[in-house]
């Protein structure tokens, strides 16, 4: 493994995505086969799909499915628009994909398993950091499924990454520093700032800190994923601070690309399907002081490896 100082030569990344690397960065990771049950709408070339002609309050039959469930993992997001959920059904169509998780923070909506984010003049909307969802616990989210309950007219996108696609992109030389390392991942940063010091022991006994690989391996797709995030990363294990502060600096910014990114504009009855194994997001807050209400499923994963 390629020691530290090798940093030196690599700092030059932090400029932009490299051209000769944005050939394979670019690279969607699917097959040519064509989809037959369902209508996709390519957003990008590399993340994000819309998906049209299916209406998920209706059953999903199981060709239906099987191609929603290939589309998910060729395209780490897939869009629906005008959907007529109720929360329950929410929960049941997100079960096609794994068992739903009771979020250890976040507000519920009417049952346990369906967060419920709502923002007004009165709690204006915060979340504007990438990340993935929940990587302080020893088996992260598979994925989450999003609605949009209330919006503003103007507003409220949230953008998806890529990070099969950032890891991609790095030189070689910060692949070969970075493979085969560990992170350590906490909630106490964020999360745990909302909490008193009684309700902060409790959630920490809970939620220790745990350790993931820095490169994760996708566990359905084989492809190789740069897995760290501003919120929930706090270092890379067996390096001083000063230098992995810096690593992580580095790694944070790839998802800041928009060669890896897709941004999606909510209308009521939307939804968002992504793969938090391979992507981060990115709520943006700029609706204040318009209220956006959202439920949110989450699909309980695997530990990274």
């Amino acid at each position: 493994m390629p020691t530290v100082s090798s940093l030196n030569a690599v700092r030059a990344v932090k400029g932009g995505v490299r051209p000769a690397l944005r050939a394979r960065a670019l690279s969607s990771g699917g097959t040519d086969e064509p989809y037959t049950h369902v209508d996709l709408v390519p957003c990008t070339p590399v993340i994000g799909a819309e998906v049209r002609g299916v209406d998920l309050a209706e059953p999903l039959d199981g060709p239906v499915l099987a191609e929603l469930k290939r589309a998910l993992l060729e395209w780490k997001v897939l869009f629906f628009r005008g959907q007529k959920l109720t929360a329950p059904r929410h929960a049941e169509v997100a079960r096609h994909w794994g068992e739903p998780e009771v979020h250890p923070f976040l507000p519920k909506a009417e049952i346990p398993e369906v967060v419920r984010l709502a923002h007004d003049e009165k709690t204006p909307g915060v979340e504007n950091i990438w990340h993935s969802d929940v990587s302080f616990s020893a088996t992260p989210p598979l994925g989450s499924m999003l609605r949009a309950v209330e919006v503003p007219l103007v507003g409220g996108d949230t953008l998806w990454a890529d990070m099969a696609a950032a890891y991609d992109g790095l030189p070689a030389r910060v692949r070969e520093l970075i493979d085969g390392r560990t992170a350590t991942h906490d909630f106490v940063r964020s999360f745990g700032q909302l909490l008193s010091t009684e309700q902060l022991e409790a959630a920490r006994a809970k939620n220790p800190p745990v350790q993931h690989p820095v490169v994760r391996t996708h566990p359905e797709t084989g492809r190789k994923i740069l897995y760290v995030n501003r919120v929930f990363t706090d270092r890379i294990d067996g390096l001083p601070g000063a230098e992995s502060a810096e690593l992580l600096e580095l790694l944070y910014e790839q998802a800041r690309h928009p060669e890896y990114q897709c941004r999606f504009h909510w209308e009521r009855g939307s939804v968002a399907f992504w793969d938090n194994r391979i992507t981060q997001h990115y709520a943006v807050s700029d609706y204040f002081p318009a209220p956006r209400v959202m439920e949110r499923v989450t699909l309980k994963g695997d530990r990274p490896r």
